[in-house]
């Protein structure tokens, strides 16, 4: 029988590597001295580089519905920290450096978490969605990203009205798998993140107009069966736009996706 790692022994073990995990990351940043992003303003930055809503409650599989409420709770708390954060020239924003903890404590509730490739529940779950927006919004700017985990090779829910390219998701946890980008231009960038009804809102916004644009899509996108496994497959690229002209200046691939697929599903065409 192989040996179980630490982490693995008892809950206990588990919630001691968690914490040292923490506690090394917290000494990198301070070694790196790195300047993050933390001046908030409600005054809005002119110009609008790009804005994205994204559906809050959604039927997952046989997720908990009550999970999904709680992360709308869960994700009202954490924009309130970040809403109208500016990055100027040289600063790094990290989600977790402006959000910290999500304990109950805090407020936060029971939501949906992956762990090991599998749907669970945990205090806080469900903030995933807010670094996927960011994200996205991000790849739609000449910003750096710096920080970005994917969720390991998984499709784990089926596509359900899918607005956004797959494998363009983010994972998230306390603060060893951060989201982080670094403002390398000499433009001041400023994000609002809102919660509003059913939807989490965004905009990323700017002191001057941007150069480019991007265009971010998916290309050759299929399903295939390996073994006793079906995988997804395909490729997400990011093309980058003159705006005076309209020319493609460069396309960019961005994501390869192998994902194994952990829903139910059929392959047209199979017998």
């Amino acid at each position: 029988m192989k040996r179980p790692l630490f982490c693995e022994i008892c809950p206990f073990t588990y919630r001691l590597s968690i914490e040292k995990e923490i506690m090394k990351r917290n000494i990198s940043d301070l070694m790196a001295g790195i300047r993050f992003a933390k001046e908030r303003t409600d005054e809005q930055l002119p110009f609008m580089v790009y804005r994205h809503n994204s559906l809050i409650r959604r039927r997952l599989g046989n997720v908990d519905m009550q999970l999904q409420e709680n992360k709308a709770t869960n994700l009202a708390l954490a924009v309130s920290h970040i809403d109208g954060v500016l990055i100027r020239p040289g600063e790094t924003f990290s989600l977790w450096k402006l959000v910290g903890r999500t304990t109950a404590s805090r407020g936060y509730k029971e939501g949906l978490t992956i762990a090991k490739g599998k749907p669970g529940s945990g205090i806080g779950g469900g903030l995933c969605q807010l670094s996927n927006l960011i994200h996205w919004m991000v790849l739609h700017s000449d910003l750096t990203i710096t920080e970005h985990h994917h969720h390991d090779g998984l499709d784990l829910f089926p596509d359900h009205g899918r607005q956004i390219p797959f494998g363009t998701g983010t994972s998230i946890s306390y603060n060893y798998l951060d989201y982080r980008f670094r403002n390398d231009t000499e433009n001041t960038y400023q994000l609002f993140v809102k919660v509003d009804g059913e939807y989490l809102c965004g905009e990323l916004r700017s002191v001057s107009t941007l150069e480019h644009s991007f265009h971010i899509y998916a290309e050759g996108e299929h399903f295939v069966r390996e073994g006793d496994t079906i995988y997804r497959n395909g490729q997400v690229y990011r093309d980058t736009i003159d705006r005076a002209t309209g020319e493609h200046i460069d396309r960019q691939l961005i994501r390869t996706n192998h994902a194994k697929v952990m829903y139910p599903m059929e392959i047209e065409g199979e017998k």
